[in-house]
Protein backbone atom coordinates (compact mmCIF):
# COMPACT_ATOMS: atom_id res chain seq x y z
CA UNK A 1 0.00 0.00 0.00
CA UNK A 2 1.11 3.85 -0.43
CA UNK A 3 0.08 6.76 1.65
CA UNK A 4 1.77 8.71 4.40
CA UNK A 5 1.78 5.21 7.06
CA UNK A 6 2.93 2.89 5.13
CA UNK A 7 5.30 0.57 6.77
CA UNK A 8 3.68 1.06 10.24
CA UNK A 9 2.19 -1.50 11.15
CA UNK A 10 -1.02 -1.77 13.81
CA UNK A 11 -1.96 -4.29 16.18
CA UNK A 12 -5.58 -3.47 16.69
CA UNK A 13 -7.37 -5.32 19.80
CA UNK A 14 -10.29 -3.10 19.51
CA UNK A 15 -14.06 -3.65 19.23
CA UNK A 16 -17.28 -1.84 18.09
CA UNK A 17 -16.72 1.81 16.48
CA UNK A 18 -13.74 4.07 18.31
CA UNK A 19 -10.75 1.67 18.10
CA UNK A 20 -12.29 0.12 14.89
CA UNK A 21 -12.53 4.01 13.26
CA UNK A 22 -9.74 4.84 14.62
CA UNK A 23 -7.56 2.25 13.15
CA UNK A 24 -9.59 2.03 9.79
CA UNK A 25 -8.08 5.85 9.54
CA UNK A 26 -4.57 4.29 9.95
CA UNK A 27 -5.42 1.99 7.28
CA UNK A 28 -6.70 4.32 4.73
CA UNK A 29 -3.49 6.46 5.11
CA UNK A 30 -1.21 3.20 4.71
CA UNK A 31 -0.84 1.47 7.75
CA UNK A 32 -0.54 -2.25 8.10
CA UNK A 33 -3.49 -2.78 10.40
CA UNK A 34 -4.03 -6.68 11.82
CA UNK A 35 -7.06 -6.66 13.10
CA UNK A 36 -7.00 -9.59 16.11
CA UNK A 37 -10.60 -11.01 16.77
CA UNK A 38 -11.80 -13.66 18.97
CA UNK A 39 -13.48 -17.09 17.70
CA UNK A 40 -17.14 -17.45 17.96
CA UNK A 41 -18.14 -14.32 16.06
CA UNK A 42 -14.83 -11.55 16.35
CA UNK A 43 -15.85 -8.24 16.02
CA UNK A 44 -20.04 -7.68 17.91
CA UNK A 45 -19.87 -5.16 14.96
CA UNK A 46 -20.11 -8.05 12.62
CA UNK A 47 -23.61 -8.98 14.03
CA UNK A 48 -25.52 -5.40 13.61
CA UNK A 49 -28.23 -4.97 11.38
CA UNK A 50 -28.15 -4.02 7.42
CA UNK A 51 -26.25 -6.63 5.95
CA UNK A 52 -25.41 -7.98 2.77
CA UNK A 53 -23.40 -11.18 1.61
CA UNK A 54 -22.93 -11.47 5.55
CA UNK A 55 -21.28 -8.63 5.70
CA UNK A 56 -23.30 -5.64 8.43
CA UNK A 57 -22.94 -1.96 7.06
CA UNK A 58 -21.44 -0.74 10.00
CA UNK A 59 -18.04 -3.68 9.96
CA UNK A 60 -17.87 -2.82 6.14
CA UNK A 61 -17.93 1.43 7.30
CA UNK A 62 -15.30 0.81 10.26
CA UNK A 63 -12.52 -1.64 9.22
CA UNK A 64 -11.08 -1.26 5.32
CA UNK A 65 -8.04 -2.08 4.63
CA UNK A 66 -7.22 -3.90 7.31
CA UNK A 67 -6.27 -7.66 7.85
CA UNK A 68 -8.15 -10.12 10.10
CA UNK A 69 -6.50 -12.67 12.53
CA UNK A 70 -8.29 -14.67 14.99
CA UNK A 71 -6.45 -15.50 18.18
CA UNK A 72 -7.95 -17.18 21.34
CA UNK A 73 -6.18 -15.04 23.83
CA UNK A 74 -7.60 -16.89 26.71
CA UNK A 75 -4.72 -19.72 25.59
CA UNK A 76 -1.23 -19.46 26.35
CA UNK A 77 0.07 -20.43 22.43
CA UNK A 78 -2.19 -17.61 21.32
CA UNK A 79 -0.84 -14.96 23.26
CA UNK A 80 2.83 -15.86 23.22
CA UNK A 81 2.10 -15.60 19.16
CA UNK A 82 0.71 -12.13 19.66
CA UNK A 83 3.38 -10.89 21.69
CA UNK A 84 5.53 -12.32 19.46
CA UNK A 85 4.21 -10.31 16.50
CA UNK A 86 4.97 -7.20 18.50
CA UNK A 87 8.57 -7.24 17.94
CA UNK A 88 7.60 -6.13 14.34
CA UNK A 89 4.87 -3.35 15.60
CA UNK A 90 4.60 0.27 15.92
CA UNK A 91 1.37 0.84 17.50
CA UNK A 92 -0.42 -1.69 19.95
CA UNK A 93 -4.02 -0.51 20.39
CA UNK A 94 -6.57 -1.89 22.64
CA UNK A 95 -10.20 -0.58 24.16
CA UNK A 96 -11.14 -3.64 26.97
CA UNK A 97 -12.27 -2.27 30.11
CA UNK A 98 -9.12 -0.80 32.50
CA UNK A 99 -7.27 -3.40 33.84
CA UNK A 100 -8.48 -6.43 31.57
CA UNK A 101 -5.29 -6.00 29.41
CA UNK A 102 -3.13 -5.90 32.30
CA UNK A 103 -4.34 -9.26 33.36
CA UNK A 104 -3.94 -10.76 30.60
CA UNK A 105 -0.52 -10.14 30.57
CA UNK A 106 -1.10 -7.62 27.36
CA UNK A 107 -0.40 -4.29 29.55
CA UNK A 108 1.64 -1.45 28.20
CA UNK A 109 4.53 -2.04 30.82
CA UNK A 110 4.57 -5.91 29.41
CA UNK A 111 4.70 -5.09 25.96
CA UNK A 112 6.92 -2.05 25.88
CA UNK A 113 9.40 -4.17 27.81
CA UNK A 114 9.17 -6.52 24.58
CA UNK A 115 9.16 -3.71 22.09
CA UNK A 116 10.37 -0.31 24.22
CA UNK A 117 9.90 1.56 20.52
CA UNK A 118 6.31 0.49 21.00
CA UNK A 119 3.46 2.35 20.75
CA UNK A 120 0.39 1.37 23.09
CA UNK A 121 -3.02 3.37 23.01
CA UNK A 122 -5.42 2.87 25.66
CA UNK A 123 -9.43 3.63 25.06
CA UNK A 124 -11.51 3.27 27.92
CA UNK A 125 -15.24 4.45 28.03
CA UNK A 126 -15.52 6.58 30.88
CA UNK A 127 -11.48 6.72 31.90
CA UNK A 128 -8.91 5.05 33.95
CA UNK A 129 -10.03 5.79 37.66
CA UNK A 130 -12.98 7.14 39.91
CA UNK A 131 -16.60 5.12 40.48
CA UNK A 132 -17.12 4.98 36.78
CA UNK A 133 -13.78 3.50 35.36
CA UNK A 134 -15.03 -0.31 35.53
CA UNK A 135 -18.43 -0.05 34.37
CA UNK A 136 -19.94 -0.85 31.24
CA UNK A 137 -20.15 2.00 28.60
CA UNK A 138 -22.14 2.46 25.16
CA UNK A 139 -21.93 5.91 23.18
CA UNK A 140 -25.30 7.05 25.26
CA UNK A 141 -23.86 6.64 28.90
CA UNK A 142 -21.22 9.21 28.07
CA UNK A 143 -23.80 11.76 26.23
CA UNK A 144 -25.86 11.34 28.79
CA UNK A 145 -22.34 11.59 31.90
CA UNK A 146 -20.49 14.68 29.86
CA UNK A 147 -23.88 17.31 29.58
CA UNK A 148 -23.90 16.67 25.54
CA UNK A 149 -27.41 15.62 26.37
CA UNK A 150 -28.43 18.40 28.14
CA UNK A 151 -26.67 21.02 25.92
CA UNK A 152 -28.99 19.21 23.13
CA UNK A 153 -32.22 19.85 25.57
CA UNK A 154 -31.55 23.68 25.02
CA UNK A 155 -31.44 24.57 28.68
CA UNK A 156 -31.39 22.61 32.53
CA UNK A 157 -35.00 23.13 32.13
CA UNK A 158 -35.83 21.18 29.19
CA UNK A 159 -35.78 17.57 28.57
CA UNK A 160 -32.48 16.11 27.79
CA UNK A 161 -31.65 15.01 24.04
CA UNK A 162 -29.67 12.25 22.76
CA UNK A 163 -27.19 13.49 19.70
CA UNK A 164 -28.61 11.06 17.00
CA UNK A 165 -25.64 9.70 16.38
CA UNK A 166 -22.66 8.09 18.59
CA UNK A 167 -20.74 11.19 18.37
CA UNK A 168 -18.72 10.03 21.65
CA UNK A 169 -17.50 7.24 19.96
CA UNK A 170 -16.88 8.69 16.78
CA UNK A 171 -14.85 12.06 18.30
CA UNK A 172 -12.57 9.54 20.40
CA UNK A 173 -11.76 7.62 17.01
CA UNK A 174 -10.49 10.90 15.26
CA UNK A 175 -8.38 12.39 18.63
CA UNK A 176 -7.05 8.36 18.99
CA UNK A 177 -5.75 8.52 15.33
CA UNK A 178 -4.26 12.02 15.92
CA UNK A 179 -2.85 11.22 19.03
CA UNK A 180 -0.87 7.94 17.60
CA UNK A 181 0.46 9.81 15.19
CA UNK A 182 1.44 12.78 17.38
CA UNK A 183 3.75 9.89 19.50
CA UNK A 184 4.51 7.99 16.24
CA UNK A 185 6.34 11.67 15.53
CA UNK A 186 7.72 11.86 18.93
CA UNK A 187 9.12 8.74 18.44
CA UNK A 188 10.91 9.31 15.27
CA UNK A 189 12.68 12.34 17.06
CA UNK A 190 13.64 10.86 20.89
CA UNK A 191 13.77 7.41 19.71
CA UNK A 192 11.26 5.77 22.13
CA UNK A 193 7.61 4.55 22.29
CA UNK A 194 4.95 5.48 24.79
CA UNK A 195 1.64 4.98 26.60
CA UNK A 196 -1.15 7.10 25.25
CA UNK A 197 -4.24 7.04 27.08
CA UNK A 198 -7.65 8.81 26.36
CA UNK A 199 -11.22 8.05 27.07
CA UNK A 200 -14.47 8.57 24.83
CA UNK A 201 -15.40 11.00 28.45
CA UNK A 202 -12.23 13.09 28.02
CA UNK A 203 -12.75 13.32 24.86
CA UNK A 204 -16.37 14.73 24.68
CA UNK A 205 -15.78 17.13 27.87
CA UNK A 206 -13.05 18.65 25.69
CA UNK A 207 -15.11 18.72 22.66
CA UNK A 208 -17.92 20.50 24.66
CA UNK A 209 -16.01 22.97 26.10
CA UNK A 210 -14.58 24.20 22.98
CA UNK A 211 -17.96 26.06 22.29
CA UNK A 212 -20.96 25.16 24.88
CA UNK A 213 -18.90 25.88 28.56
CA UNK A 214 -18.76 29.75 28.24
CA UNK A 215 -21.17 29.84 31.36
CA UNK A 216 -18.42 27.58 33.49
CA UNK A 217 -15.15 29.28 31.91
CA UNK A 218 -14.52 32.06 34.37
CA UNK A 219 -13.87 30.40 38.23
CA UNK A 220 -15.92 32.24 40.78
CA UNK A 221 -18.66 33.77 37.90
CA UNK A 222 -20.06 30.03 37.18
CA UNK A 223 -24.09 30.05 35.72
CA UNK A 224 -26.07 28.41 38.60
CA UNK A 225 -28.42 26.65 35.99
CA UNK A 226 -28.19 27.23 31.92
CA UNK A 227 -31.23 28.69 30.69
CA UNK A 228 -32.91 28.05 26.91
CA UNK A 229 -30.85 31.07 24.63
CA UNK A 230 -33.66 30.54 22.02
CA UNK A 231 -36.39 27.76 21.57
CA UNK A 232 -35.62 27.48 18.06
CA UNK A 233 -32.56 26.90 16.31
CA UNK A 234 -30.71 27.77 13.19
CA UNK A 235 -32.88 25.90 10.96
CA UNK A 236 -35.81 27.96 9.53
CA UNK A 237 -39.15 26.60 7.74
CA UNK A 238 -39.79 27.71 4.85
CA UNK A 239 -43.48 27.23 2.55
CA UNK A 240 -41.96 24.38 1.05
CA UNK A 241 -38.82 22.83 3.01
CA UNK A 242 -36.21 23.75 5.86
CA UNK A 243 -33.23 25.62 5.31
CA UNK A 244 -30.24 27.09 7.32
CA UNK A 245 -29.00 30.31 8.07
CA UNK A 246 -26.46 31.92 10.21
CA UNK A 247 -26.74 35.54 10.24
CA UNK A 248 -23.89 35.65 12.37
CA UNK A 249 -21.85 38.99 11.03
CA UNK A 250 -23.09 42.57 10.51
CA UNK A 251 -22.82 42.09 7.45
CA UNK A 252 -25.20 39.50 7.20
CA UNK A 253 -27.53 40.90 9.28
CA UNK A 254 -27.59 43.98 7.00
CA UNK A 255 -27.82 41.64 3.60
CA UNK A 256 -30.88 39.59 5.17
CA UNK A 257 -32.70 43.00 6.32
CA UNK A 258 -31.89 44.06 2.43
CA UNK A 259 -33.16 41.00 0.58
CA UNK A 260 -35.88 40.49 2.81
CA UNK A 261 -36.70 44.04 2.52
CA UNK A 262 -37.01 44.38 6.40
CA UNK A 263 -35.77 47.51 6.79
CA UNK A 264 -36.90 48.17 10.30
CA UNK A 265 -35.04 45.71 11.23
CA UNK A 266 -31.97 47.70 11.54
CA UNK A 267 -33.23 49.78 13.65
CA UNK A 268 -34.48 47.38 16.56
CA UNK A 269 -32.73 48.56 19.23
CA UNK A 270 -32.42 44.70 20.39
CA UNK A 271 -30.34 44.10 17.47
CA UNK A 272 -27.75 46.74 16.65
CA UNK A 273 -24.83 45.04 17.30
CA UNK A 274 -23.73 40.98 17.43
CA UNK A 275 -23.73 41.33 21.64
CA UNK A 276 -27.30 42.56 21.71
CA UNK A 277 -28.47 39.88 18.76
CA UNK A 278 -26.55 37.29 21.07
CA UNK A 279 -28.97 37.94 24.07
CA UNK A 280 -31.83 38.43 22.13
CA UNK A 281 -31.33 35.00 20.22
CA UNK A 282 -34.76 33.97 20.94
CA UNK A 283 -36.28 37.29 19.69
CA UNK A 284 -34.11 37.17 16.63
CA UNK A 285 -34.56 33.45 15.59
CA UNK A 286 -38.36 34.26 16.66
CA UNK A 287 -38.45 36.69 13.78
CA UNK A 288 -36.24 34.85 11.14
CA UNK A 289 -38.41 32.40 11.59
CA UNK A 290 -41.52 34.26 10.90
CA UNK A 291 -39.73 36.47 7.86
CA UNK A 292 -39.04 33.06 6.05
CA UNK A 293 -41.97 31.18 6.44
CA UNK A 294 -44.45 32.08 3.54
CA UNK A 295 -41.18 32.15 1.16
CA UNK A 296 -40.13 29.04 -1.41
CA UNK A 297 -36.89 27.27 -0.31
CA UNK A 298 -35.09 27.71 -3.70
CA UNK A 299 -36.23 31.25 -3.96
CA UNK A 300 -35.02 32.63 -0.74
CA UNK A 301 -31.92 30.68 -0.73
CA UNK A 302 -31.14 31.93 -3.96
CA UNK A 303 -31.40 35.76 -2.61
CA UNK A 304 -29.41 34.86 0.10
CA UNK A 305 -26.97 32.93 -1.87
CA UNK A 306 -26.69 36.27 -3.78
CA UNK A 307 -25.56 38.77 -1.24
CA UNK A 308 -23.35 36.41 0.15
CA UNK A 309 -25.55 35.47 3.33
CA UNK A 310 -24.06 31.81 5.04
CA UNK A 311 -26.75 29.53 3.93
CA UNK A 312 -27.55 25.82 3.03
CA UNK A 313 -30.55 23.52 2.17
CA UNK A 314 -31.78 21.01 4.59
CA UNK A 315 -31.35 17.47 3.08
CA UNK A 316 -32.41 14.21 3.77
CA UNK A 317 -29.57 11.40 3.50
CA UNK A 318 -30.66 10.46 0.06
CA UNK A 319 -30.48 14.14 -1.13
CA UNK A 320 -27.54 14.35 0.42
CA UNK A 321 -25.66 11.72 -1.09
CA UNK A 322 -26.85 12.97 -4.71
CA UNK A 323 -26.12 16.77 -3.98
CA UNK A 324 -23.70 18.41 -6.71
CA UNK A 325 -21.08 19.79 -3.84
CA UNK A 326 -20.76 16.40 -2.72
CA UNK A 327 -20.34 14.96 -5.80
CA UNK A 328 -18.38 17.66 -6.78
CA UNK A 329 -15.86 17.00 -3.46
CA UNK A 330 -16.09 13.15 -4.80
CA UNK A 331 -16.51 12.65 -0.87
CA UNK A 332 -18.59 9.13 -1.88
CA UNK A 333 -16.79 6.22 -3.59
CA UNK A 334 -18.22 3.14 -5.28
CA UNK A 335 -16.00 -0.16 -5.67
CA UNK A 336 -16.65 -3.76 -5.41
CA UNK A 337 -16.68 -5.67 -1.77
CA UNK A 338 -15.77 -9.64 -2.87
CA UNK A 339 -18.49 -10.66 -0.84
CA UNK A 340 -21.01 -7.61 0.24
CA UNK A 341 -21.01 -6.38 -3.51
CA UNK A 342 -20.87 -3.17 -4.77
CA UNK A 343 -20.43 -0.73 -1.58
CA UNK A 344 -20.67 3.23 -1.35
CA UNK A 345 -18.50 4.91 1.26
CA UNK A 346 -17.04 7.96 2.59
CA UNK A 347 -13.83 8.30 1.69
CA UNK A 348 -11.08 9.71 4.10
CA UNK A 349 -11.39 13.60 4.53
CA UNK A 350 -7.75 14.38 4.45
CA UNK A 351 -5.98 14.00 0.96
CA UNK A 352 -2.01 14.02 0.52
CA UNK A 353 -0.35 15.55 -2.24
CA UNK A 354 3.01 13.86 -2.14
CA UNK A 355 1.05 10.54 -1.77
CA UNK A 356 -1.95 8.54 -3.51
CA UNK A 357 -5.30 7.12 -2.20
CA UNK A 358 -4.50 4.18 -0.88
CA UNK A 359 -6.22 1.45 -3.07
CA UNK A 360 -9.48 0.34 -1.30
CA UNK A 361 -9.15 -2.79 -0.06
CA UNK A 362 -12.88 -4.26 1.74
CA UNK A 363 -12.99 -5.54 4.73
CA UNK A 364 -12.00 -8.93 5.63
CA UNK A 365 -13.98 -12.16 6.86
CA UNK A 366 -13.49 -13.32 10.37
CA UNK A 367 -9.69 -14.82 10.01
CA UNK A 368 -9.22 -14.02 6.81
CA UNK A 369 -5.28 -13.53 6.83
CA UNK A 370 -4.95 -15.69 10.07
CA UNK A 371 -2.68 -18.14 8.21
CA UNK A 372 -1.07 -15.58 6.35
CA UNK A 373 -0.45 -13.53 9.80
CA UNK A 374 1.19 -16.49 11.51
CA UNK A 375 3.54 -17.23 8.84
CA UNK A 376 4.88 -13.59 8.99
CA UNK A 377 5.14 -14.25 12.60
CA UNK A 378 7.51 -16.55 12.11
CA UNK A 379 5.36 -20.04 12.44
CA UNK A 380 6.06 -22.91 10.47
CA UNK A 381 3.24 -24.94 8.83
CA UNK A 382 3.58 -27.23 11.71
CA UNK A 383 3.00 -24.76 14.28
CA UNK A 384 -0.03 -22.80 12.45
CA UNK A 385 -1.78 -26.31 11.72
CA UNK A 386 -1.74 -27.54 15.59
CA UNK A 387 -2.86 -24.10 16.90
CA UNK A 388 -5.37 -24.05 14.36
CA UNK A 389 -6.49 -27.69 15.41
CA UNK A 390 -6.50 -26.59 19.30
CA UNK A 391 -8.33 -23.87 18.42
CA UNK A 392 -5.88 -21.45 19.82
CA UNK A 393 -6.28 -19.61 16.17
CA UNK A 394 -9.13 -19.62 13.42
CA UNK A 395 -8.96 -19.79 9.48
CA UNK A 396 -11.59 -18.16 7.37
CA UNK A 397 -15.00 -17.82 8.37
CA UNK A 398 -17.48 -17.47 5.86
CA UNK A 399 -19.32 -14.08 6.61
CA UNK A 400 -22.98 -15.99 8.28
CA UNK A 401 -25.97 -14.36 6.18
CA UNK A 402 -28.30 -12.91 8.86
CA UNK A 403 -32.33 -11.90 8.58
CA UNK A 404 -31.40 -8.80 6.65
CA UNK A 405 -29.97 -10.86 4.17
CA UNK A 406 -32.66 -12.26 2.88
Amino acid sequence: MTGPLSGVRVIDLTTMVSGPLCTMTLADQGADVVKVESPGGGDYSRQVATRRGGFSASFLNNNRNKRSIVLDLKQTSAREVLRSMVREADVFIQNFRPGVAERMGLGHEALRAIEPRLVYVSIAGFGFDGPFADRPVFDPLVQALSGLTTIQGGSDDERPRLVRTILPDKLTAIQASQAICAALFARERQGQGQHVRLSMLDTLVAFLWRSDMGGHTFVGDELGAETAQSFIDLIYETADGYISVALMQDKHWRGFARVMDRPELLDDPRFLTPALRETNKDARTRLTQQILLPTRRDQVLALLEAADIPCAPVLTRTEMREHPQIVANGILEQWDHPVAGPLRQARQPARFSAHPAVPTRGAPALGEHTVEILSQAGLGSGEIDAMLASGAAQGPVAATPGAADA
